[in-house]
């Protein structure tokens, strides 16, 4: 029987060391993260780009806030000094109080994950103030307006992640920016090179200088990356979905210097209506062989769609089951 608590043994994982079982990925189940705005578990990227920059949100049943489609703020690139500026909030935060009243209300069984930035990464944030077209026309076609822009928001993360490390003593970094989809990344490896793996190693140093271990999640086709984050310094990478991204050749060539938290393609078979109990429950089993020996992996799947879709709720709940079921066998 185990003796680690659900959080020290993700902590052996993301440090390297072949944990006590199979851990669960704690990305999402964490008691404070990205900033200390106001409640930041409570604080949704809906309310964060929106309350920061004024960019318009929705929310979608089936993928969360999004912005608003067709109304974007920024329609030229050139004009960004007169659109994007920093946010009014940056300074007026009391960390100290904000700090204390967070810390103390937090769940201590909980990773404290901290990234300090501000919405979505910086190709993400990007897409938010232009929408994917104007975005990708940008890279091309303005990149040293681009590379301005994401510098702006280099300096307020920066900013952050300081504050962040002094007041929140976070127990890991965690860093999103979705740059692929799901047959291949949104930008080629020269331009990601170019303009956003100096943001993202810029971002991430303040933390690994901290010793903070760290965590990174990008979905879809990011395997040309992959080395590049692994340079960085970051420890984990969530969701990997295996779509297009060759698992076990990451994982063999990796080890366990970069855990894979996911693995489970949460779009597949295991969302289609005929699909049986068996064959989900085979189906995370068989995700669970390939990833789980050795140490290097922390299990998360899901079924992608509404929530109040009773359907969905039973899929998960056999994932879920079939999960805890076999999540000591390996060790």
């Amino acid at each position: 029987m185990a003796t680690l608590s659900e959080k020290a043994n993700y902590l052996r994982m993301i440090n390297g060391e072949v944990p006590e079982y199979v851990p669960r990925s704690l990305w999402m189940r964490c008691s404070v993260r990205a900033t200390g705005f106001g409640q930041p578990r409570d604080l949704s990227s809906m309310e964060f780009t929106d309350a920061f920059f004024g960019i318009p949100m929705v929310v979608e049943p089936n993928s969360g806030a999004i912005p608003k489609p067709g109304d974007f703020l920024l329609k030229d690139i050139r004009q960004w000094r007169d659109v994007v500026k920093r946010p009014a909030i940056f300074d007026e935060v009391n960390w100290e109080m904000m700090s204390k009243k967070d810390l103390d209300e937090r769940d201590p069984d909980l990773l404290k994950f901290g990234g300090g930035s501000i919405g979505n990464g910086y190709f993400m944030m990007l897409t938010y103030f232009m929408g994917f077209n104007e975005a990708l026309i940008a890279i091309m076609e303005e990149p040293d307006e681009v590379k301005a822009l994401l510098n702006f928001l280099l300096e307020l993360n920066l900013e952050l992640g300081r504050n962040f490390l002094q007041w929140y003593k976070p127990d890991i970094y965690s860093m999103g920016d979705d740059i692929a989809h799901e047959r291949a990344p949104f930008v080629s490896e020269e331009v990601f090179m170019d303009i956003f793996e100096p943001m993202w190693r810029q971002n991430t140093a303040i933390y690994k200088e901290a010793g903070l271990p760290a965590e990174h999640h990008n979905c879809g086709a990011f395997y040309p990356f992959v080395k590049h984050i692994v340079n960085m310094g970051f420890n984990a990478w969530n969701p990997a979905q295996p779509t297009f991204n060759d698992l076990p050749a990451i994982k063999k060539e990796y080890g366990n210097k970069l855990s894979i938290c996911g693995g489970f393609e949460s779009n597949g078979m295991v969302s289609w209506e005929h699909t049986t109990e068996e064959e989900i429950r085979a189906y995370t089993r068989e995700v669970m062989d390939t990833l789980a020996p050795g140490g290097g992996y922390a299990f998360s799947g899901n079924v992608m769609g509404n929530r109040e879709n009773t359907n969905i709720a039973e899929r998960n709940a056999w994932i879920n089951d079939e999960y805890e079921k076999n999540m000591y066998k390996y060790y």
